[in-house]
């Protein structure tokens, strides 16, 4: 797919990230640019073609338009954008009174994806990612590393989709619709590779990352996961065994956070004490 040209000029930029930044059109306010940093060229093509697989599936999210490229060099996709919209974490920051059903909203949006059937030709499997993510781990001893290998391998298969870096800002809403965004890890597996990464982010993230990232305190993002958990699970569930089923899950994105901090992650780490011992 060859890249459009584009005039970085056209666009505002609207926010960051570990990989790129977002724009929105200047004149147009139905288009959005997601632009990688300089010197990512196949990243944002893989993207590309994931976020069209992913829109051709039915899941919500917005529609992706055109592969393109600066007159810096630099690689992105523009995609429709939802005006008037909200994250989930932004809605919860700003009115942490509504945590409570905010954290309904999305538990709802994450169980009609996890029940969403993929053809598993067409996606990776999460176990194939995170041995991937294990090989290139410099940080975890060969012991450590057979010990996690073990655990990913006797998690029970599922055919259904994994956001693959569900924190509550990649869901967003507009009105009464509701849509995931930045779905460039996406893939199929268990469903638990999914919730460690919302627990992470509720209850092992630090205060100050909490309130620059999901612009709340933790406190708050503590009271996100405690009404998550029934909303996700059903009223059956403890907090106490869905923290038991999840936390080794926050342990393995330990692998993601360190690829992208190329620093070792003890505060994370700590959640894979049952998988290590």
């Amino acid at each position: 797919m060859e890249p459009i040209k584009i005039s970085l000029s056209d666009y505002v930029l609207s926010g960051g990230g570990f990989n790129g930044e977002s724009y929105n059109h200047k004149s147009d306010p139905s288009v959005m640019l997601k632009l990688y940093f300089p010197g990512k060229i196949q990243q944002p093509l893989d993207e590309m073609n994931l976020a069209r697989k992913v829109y051709d599936l039915g899941i919500p999210t917005p529609e992706p338009g055109e592969y393109v490229v600066t007159e810096d060099g630099r690689y992105g996709i523009r995609f429709h954008r939802i005006e008037g919209k909200l994250s989930y974490s932004r809605a919860t920051g700003d009115h942490p009174e509504k945590v409570g059903q905010y954290a309904a909203e999305f538990a709802g949006l994450c169980r009609q994806l996890h029940s969403t059937r993929v053809d598993t030709s067409q996606f990776e499997n999460v176990k194939d990612r995170y041995y991937r993510l294990l090989a290139e781990n410099p940080f975890f001893t060969a012991d450590e590393k057979e010990k996690i290998g073990r655990f990913i391998a006797g998690v029970p298969d599922e055919d259904t989709a994994i956001h693959g870096d569900l924190q509550f800002s990649n869901a967003i809403f507009a009105g009464d619709k509701k849509y995931f965004i930045d779905l460039g890890d996406f893939c199929y597996g268990n469903h638990l590779f999914d919730l460690g990464m919302v627990y992470l982010c509720c209850e092992l993230s630090k205060e100050d990352y909490i309130r620059e990232a999901f612009h709340m305190e933790k406190s708050t993002a503590r009271a996100f996961w405690k009404a998550f958990v029934p909303a996700y699970f059903g009223p059956g569930m403890s907090q106490e065994e869905a923290v038991r089923q999840v936390r080794p899950f926050a342990g393995l994105k330990t692998l993601i956070v360190e690829r992208d901090s190329n620093c070792p992650m003890p505060e994370f780490r700590a959640a894979l004490d049952a998988v290590l011992s």
